[in-house]
């Protein structure tokens, strides 16, 4: 491989590594997350019309 090549495959690799290191730190570190996740319930709307 050539000195090129291996530049940019070192740059490459790097910064997918950040990048997934950031989206980790970022979904780690945002507080109080589960109280505005919203989720599908078991019940439709037409099981209340029983």
């Amino acid at each position: 491989m050539t000195a090129a090549g291996f530049i940019v495959m070192l740059l490459s690799v790097g910064s997918v590594t950040l990048l997934f290191g950031w989206c980790v730190c970022k979904v780690l570190s945002t507080p109080d997350e589960a109280g505005k996740m919203h989720g599908a319930e078991g019940r439709t709307p037409d099981c209340d019309e029983e």
